[in-house]
């Protein structure tokens, strides 16, 4: 059965931890060396929803993945430019479901009026890397060693991609 992909609700925030956490015990690819609580992870859901999207792709029922927009900067001048990211259970990686689920976030942001999206990609991750290359983002820079976790300094890229 295909992926259903849908809007994210504050009661998916226990399945969407799930995914999430491992990326943050287990890898660089998050700078977060905690994971969040289900409560703090649910107002993260909450809070994207009240201005950008938080999608959620299952799979035959089950959280396989989701992808959301969030403020890039709080200040003012910022508000058409969306930060995106997507987070897929270790079980989906590679089907096609991170295209899909970024694809519909974009248009999304698209129909909703943001400018730009931009996001940061902890190196490596050539995964991320193409995903985002393929999906139209181009590559605007590094910042070198700016995330220190597991004992080393971490890289982090940055890509754009206009939406409107």
């Amino acid at each position: 059965m295909p992926p259903v992909i849908r809007p994210a609700t504050v009661a998916d925030a226990p399945a969407l931890l799930a995914i999430y956490r491992p990326y943050v015990e287990r890898t660089a690819v998050s700078f977060e060396t905690e994971p969040p609580t289900v409560e703090q992870f649910a107002a993260r859901i909450a809070k994207s929803l009240e201005g950008w999207a938080w999608l959620v792709a299952e799979v035959d029922g089950v959280c396989a993945g989701y992808a959301y927009g969030t403020a890039h900067r709080e200040r003012a001048a910022y508000r058409l430019t969306v930060e995106t990211s997507a987070y897929l259970d270790e079980g989906f990686h590679r089907q096609g479901l991170g295209r899909a689920l970024y694809e519909e976030l974009l248009r999304r942001l698209t129909a909703m009026g943001f400018h730009r999206a931009v996001a940061g990609i902890t190196l490596p991750n050539e995964g991320s890397v193409a995903l985002h290359e393929a999906l139209g983002f181009e590559r605007i820079g590094v910042y070198k060693e700016v995330g220190f976790k597991f004992g080393a300094w971490h890289d982090s890229v940055w890509y754009q991609r206009g939406l409107a």
